[in-house]
């Protein structure tokens, strides 16, 4: 429900009224920008690996784009709106665990990470923290706007994960649910960079009461 006044469209939250300020809008942009930094090197990275094959090139270029990859999941994590304070936390804290073992394997590994990944359980399992940090933004969508693809996406990834280190899959199957992936990652790109800004940016009253009430819990364990 939103009351038009004089100056700014006012907003009625489950905790009061708030307003959507230009700070609002530019994080809600810069968190969709590394999305699309993310899933266009996800993309990419699918693309030539299942159009070319694991060849030399493909596997040695795979690694620039997992770091741009990464890159753009710490902008999305760090700028997205998320009520549950510890959730959010966690989820960046997979982040730096992911990005951290991989920029660890890249540094002490001359073969390409990709490799590593596919050919070491124990390396795709630390892989798995940056993924889980994707699939836990997929999760937030699916709150936020209950689209389909983010819905097949949140099962799919962790699917298709637990499946390789099972063995439960065969390449075929693997390529299959990879090509799903790249379609739907597609999908919900295109159509997160034309929704509107304000369901993103979340009720406002929601985030002043947590924090009101985290502050107060501090002040009482004094």
């Amino acid at each position: 429900m939103t009351t038009q006044k004089s100056g700014p469209v006012v907003h009625q939250g489950q905790f009061g009224e708030f307003t959507i300020n230009q700070s609002d809008r530019r994080g809600i942009i810069i968190y969709r920008m590394g999305l699309v930094i993310s899933a266009l090197s996800f993309i990419t990275g699918s693309f030539l690996v299942l159009w070319q094959g694991a060849t030399p090139f493909i596997l040695q270029i795979l690694t620039p784009l997992f770091a741009v990859f990464s890159l753009g999941l710490a902008i999305s994590i760090i700028t997205t709106r998320i009520y549950f304070i510890f959730l959010h936390r966690l989820l960046q804290i997979f982040w730096l665990m992911g990005t951290v073992s991989m920029a660890v394997l890249i540094w002490q590994n001359p073969k390409p990470l990709a490799l590593l990944i596919y050919d070491d359980s124990l390396v795709l399992f630390a892989t798995c923290f940056s993924f889980a940090t994707l699939t836990g933004i997929y999760l937030k969508e699916v709150f936020c706007y209950k689209q389909f693809e983010t819905i097949l996406l949140t099962i799919l990834v962790p699917t298709l994960f637990v499946g390789h280190v099972n063995g439960l899959f065969s390449l075929s199957t693997e390529r299959s649910l990879l090509i799903v992936w790249t379609i739907l990652f597609l999908i919900f790109i295109m159509r997160k960079v034309v929704q509107p800004l304000a369901p993103d940016i979340g009720d406002k009253s929601v985030f002043t009461y947590l924090e009101q009430r985290r502050l107060s819990k501090k002040i009482e364990n004094k």
